[in-house]
């Protein structure tokens, strides 16, 4: 049974199985190293500092360390992990914009989860004739990037794993090709922010004398408090007061900063959120910051350091506005099912199908297929976002255009 602390409430959660000890000891190292951090920054620190330890500190995040991450062993599933039809139709998106660009075409996937997405988009490419002639992985965990080898190594042919290569930073000299990123924007550190008596504060993390950590409100910065007042003005009326919930203020930045010098190409984004007037609806006053442990939903962010997944949902207008501010055009935003559904999937599923061994086979299928596509489940809490610059991407979002939300 975990218990969990949050502002002096403990929540108690009978189906939060325990770490055992070597990870609660890892744990302890990670809120050891935060606790310090807290200390040095003048007792405390952004909620955004505290994500980035716990998600990326180097040895000890979330992100960085050795336990498994992905599928049913880990702590959650993402769309690459139910099986091969997703990159398929990732690949069918891009496959047009790989051949429109021709000889010299690069593929940039970041974050590459256990290298299942990589191993399945590069096998469709090869039989679309679209291979890129390099597939750079950006990923920031060297644990991750040690599975991504290993398995890339012993399921591709050698002619395609010879195309794959893994990098330490977005490329600094002129490219051309696609940038893809599938559940990357959820895992930024976000800021924090909520509304009190009119004014912004951003939320802060400090230790407790107990020694637990807990967040508290500082007024916030002049770049925080523009950005909450940019999403007002784009809301065309006041958030409430008491009113509390994320704002990645650094977006912008981050986009200009991994599709600077992307010259010709398509990037495409697929993660769980919503344009902005749902984001900031009434219904998530509380913001839409969650954790997971072992596919279970943790109410507190402070539990277990290291060994859990935070999170928080991507508000698509602001990620419209940073693609067309870097200079890009927006080619479409849909649902992950109207997406995938646009991009051929009853034609890749019907081919595997016809190519399953056993019934068995044939309904894992059919569940996957139910898992990327119903509304209950992925297809509508992920969306398709696309921008593209010299190419023709619109493509790939003809069916279920939802850019009149944003």
């Amino acid at each position: 049974m975990g218990a969990l602390f949050h502002a002096g409430v403990v929540y108690v959660h009978a189906d939060l199985p325990e770490p055992d000890a070597a990870a609660r000891e890892h744990s302890a190292q990670l809120s050891q190293l935060i606790a310090q951090v807290i200390s040095a920054e003048g007792g405390a620190i952004p909620f955004s500092r505290y994500m980035e330890l716990a998600l990326y500190a180097p040895g000890l995040g979330y992100y960085s360390a050795g336990a498994q991450k992905f599928g049913r062993a880990g702590d959650f599933v993402t769309a690459p992990e139910l099986g091969p039809l997703f990159a398929q139709c990732v690949a069918q998106a891009l496959a047009p914009v790989l051949r429109q660009l021709g000889e010299g075409a690069e593929f940039l996937e970041l974050g590459g989860g256990s290298g299942a997405f990589a191993q399945d988009a590069l096998t469709h490419l090869a039989l679309l004739d679209a291979l890129p002639a390099r597939y750079a992985i950006l990923e920031p965990s060297a644990d991750l990037r040690e599975r991504q080898r290993e398995r890339l190594h012993d399921t591709l042919p050698a002619a395609l794993f010879e195309r794959v290569e893994w990098i330490n930073a977005p490329p600094e000299a002129q490219w051309r090709g696609v940038l893809f990123a599938n559940e990357v924007l959820d895992a930024l550190p976000t800021l924090r922010f909520a509304l009190h008596e009119g004014e912004v504060f951003e939320e802060h993390v400090v230790q407790g004398a107990d020694g637990r950590l807990r967040r508290t409100d500082r007024p916030a910065d002049m770049l925080l408090a523009a950005a909450v007042r940019h999403l007002e003005n784009s809301l065309g009326s006041p958030l409430p007061d008491g009113f509390r919930s994320e704002v990645l203020a650094q977006l912008p930045y981050w986009i200009q900063a991994i599709s600077g010098t992307l010259r010709e190409g398509a990037m495409l984004f697929v993660d769980y959120g919503h344009p902005r007037r749902d984001f900031y609806a009434a219904q998530r006053a509380g913001g839409t910051l969650r954790g997971y442990y072992r596919h279970r939903l943790v109410e507190d962010p402070f539990l277990w350091p290291g060994l859990t997944d935070l999170t928080a949902s991507v508000d698509f207008t602001a990620l419209a506005e940073a693609g067309s501010g870097a200079g890009f055009e927006l080619a479409g935003y849909t649902s992950q099912a109207g997406f995938l559904f646009g991009n051929e999937l009853a034609q890749c599923f019907q081919t595997l199908h016809d190519l399953a061994p056993d019934e068995a086979t044939r309904y894992a299928l059919s569940q996957q297929v139910k898992q990327l596509t119903l509304p209950g489940a992925m297809g509508d809490a992920f969306q398709a976002m696309g921008f593209a610059r010299g190419v023709d991407f619109g493509h790939a979002f003809l069916q279920g255009d939802l850019r009149w939300r944003l």
